[in-house]
């Protein structure tokens, strides 16, 4: 099957030989799930928040592409978007510091799912959001340590770039600092 993310969180492992396990992305509403024209998917996807998915047998679904150019163009990007989203990871985990990593998360996740749907949200109101994984999920998807991250997460939040409610609730205070912060330490 492939399949299209209508709402919510997947998370894509990848297991080693040796047992262990990588997170390697994180796929959000209007992503696709699974690998056309493979018969299987090199990465588990795992549901961390409630989802809806639309799903298509992936033979429904490579007639769909070939009988619809919008679709097959819509694709075409989406692919494009994934590969410039993978070059800036590597940039991430190969260079950024452990602010820059963690502010550079948050960042996304925020923009992701603001990006997606009805919430509501006045404009000038913070944006607020629940973390879809674990601070050591977070920790394993930037090749950081879970007591580095949380460190970086209490120095945004002294800061008062972020507010945090609980574990997973955040609240971006200042969306500009936490640019910053995402692009170069203070």
């Amino acid at each position: 099957y492939f399949a299209n993310i209508i709402s919510g969180v997947v998370k894509l492992t990848k297991t080693l030989s040796d047992g262990r396990q990588q997170v390697v992305g994180l796929q959000f509403a209007s992503d696709f799930l699974g690998r056309p024209y493979r018969p299987t998917s090199p990465y588990s996807a795992e549901a961390v928040t409630r989802i809806h998915l639309c799903t298509y047998e992936k033979r429904q679904f490579e007639r769909l592409v070939s009988e619809m150019p919008g679709f097959e163009h819509r694709m075409f990007e989406n692919t494009l978007d994934e590969l410039d989203a993978a070059h800036e990871w590597m940039l991430l985990l190969g260079r950024k510091s452990a602010q820059e990593k963690v502010a550079s998360f948050l960042q996304m996740v925020a923009h992701r799912i603001d990006a997606v749907g009805c919430k509501g949200r006045l404009p000038g109101t913070p944006l607020q959001f629940d973390l879809p994984i674990t601070r050591a999920e977070i920790a394993d998807f930037l090749g950081l340590t879970i007591e580095t991250v949380s460190r970086q997460f209490s120095k945004l939040k002294v800061g008062k770039v972020i507010g945090l409610e609980g574990s997973r609730t955040v609240i971006v205070l200042d969306q500009a600092r936490l640019q910053r912060a995402a692009s170069a330490s203070e």
